[in-house]
């Protein structure tokens, strides 16, 4: 299954990628900030997550990068980081608030990452797995950037809902749905999926050695 990169999905991608780059990086601050970070190292979060994900995957199907030839989503990663800094200063945020933009961003950058990866010609296993590490990556990033294990190997049903999301994203599309509705079903059930995992405490049976 390949997408022609039409005007109107090139316009599509652009404003879900904007989108994911906003949340994701402030997600990215937030968990910066509750280490106490300064205002570079705040950044540098934000960046590491707003831009990480789809950087790799962009590496990986050797196309351009996607901040590199656009800087307005560096600018956005830029200001969310600066604008979350000096809001924290002023209002009081639970140190769980993070896992809500964290999960727009894993909606968002899981089906831009699909997105990106069909319109190229990626096959579609392939291209519902970039869109899990387009989604993911970048909180990898952030959270070995803190010094912490990634919540994506501990956490309740994360990368899991990620790829249902993005082979549900795939399956609408070979059924003729709109685009359009497309992605916007499927990163809703990844966003609403990844919280009731949160709410509900599900997982994945974790390894152990029988003892």
């Amino acid at each position: 299954m390949t997408l022609n990169p039409e005007p109107s999905l090139l316009n599509s991608l652009y404003w879900i990628t904007l989108f994911a780059v906003i949340v994701s990086s402030t997600s990215g601050v937030l968990k910066a900030g509750f280490q106490k970070f300064d205002l570079f190292g705040v950044i540098i979060i934000a960046i590491a997550t707003g831009l990480g994900g789809g950087s790799l995957r962009d590496m990986l199907l050797d196309r351009d990068v996607f901040w590199i030839n656009e800087q307005t989503f560096f600018i956005a990663s830029l200001g969310s980081a600066i604008v979350m800094f000096v809001t924290a200063r002023f209002i009081v945020i639970s140190p769980r608030l993070f896992l809500i933009p964290d999960a727009a961003g894993l909606a968002t950058f899981g089906i831009a990452g699909t997105l990106v990866s069909l319109m190229v010609g990626a096959p579609w296993l392939i291209a519902s797995f970039m869109g899990v590490m387009t989604g993911t990556m970048g909180g990898i990033f952030r959270d070995l950037l803190c010094n912490e294990k990634p919540i994506v190997f501990q956490s309740p049903l994360y990368a899991t809902v990620s790829w249902g999301g993005s082979l549900l994203f795939i399956s609408l599309l070979a059924l003729q749905v709109d685009v359009t509705w497309s992605a916007t079903i499927a990163g809703f059930s990844i966003f609403f999926s990844r919280l009731l995992a949160i709410h509900f405490n599900l997982s994945l049976p974790k390894f152990r050695f029988k003892s």
